[in-house]
């Protein structure tokens, strides 16, 4: 039997490369659709509400925590809440496809513990934390002391690797998204 609205879960620390992969399997298999988060940060250059996240106050974002409005919701950094809504979920689910959450590790295990029947969840694990901080580096977007709060936090997030259902190393992104590509097909197939 077919399992019922199924949800993929793609999540690992910054900068291991969650968001490649997610892109990777939307363009392999048609019947995902992004799963869009809400934020409560501002936009940053051409990202649009509605298509790169849900953006809203934080006072917004609260009054919908309390109408229970999210399927998982976190403060990612200091004041800098994300999360994902359960109508972003049954408006993917309307369409016919399958929601693809490309979250962060505590949202990605809540995600999970909601629907631990119909979601699959990827950890995305860095080769090492010297080749993330690295790749982090190379992006030339953090101050010193940013680089090394995502350096921590990547740290103590593998911490959490084994509560998934599948591990991919990405020491190259080929093989990643091999790797997520044989996973997720097999899925979709259930």
């Amino acid at each position: 039997m077919a399992i019922p609205n199924k949800i993929i879960i793609i999540t690992a620390p910054s900068g291991a490369g969650k968001t490649s992969i997610t892109q990777h399997l939307m363009r392999v298999f048609p019947q995902l659709a992004f799963s869009v988060s809400a934020a409560t940060r501002q936009a940053r250059g051409s990202e649009k509400n509605g298509v790169d996240y849900h953006f809203m106050s934080t006072e917004e974002f609260k009054q919908k925590i309390q109408q229970n409005e999210f399927a998982e919701w976190e403060m990612v950094y200091e004041g800098k809440y994300y999360g994902t809504l359960k109508s972003e979920l049954q408006r993917i689910w309307d369409a016919g496809k399958i929601p693809i959450l490309d979250i962060d590790v505590k949202g990605a295990i809540h995600v999970k513990q909601q629907y631990p029947e119909s979601a699959i969840s990827l950890f995305i694990v860095p080769p090492s934390v010297d080749a993330l901080k690295t790749r982090l580096e190379s992006r030339g977007t953090e101050t010193p002391e940013s680089l090394a709060a995502r350096v921590n936090k990547a740290a103590y997030e593998i911490s959490f690797k084994d509560q998934f259902d599948e591990q991919i190393v990405n020491d190259t992104l080929e093989h990643a998204c091999s790797e997520a590509e044989r996973i997720i097909g097999a899925f979709i197939e259930r």
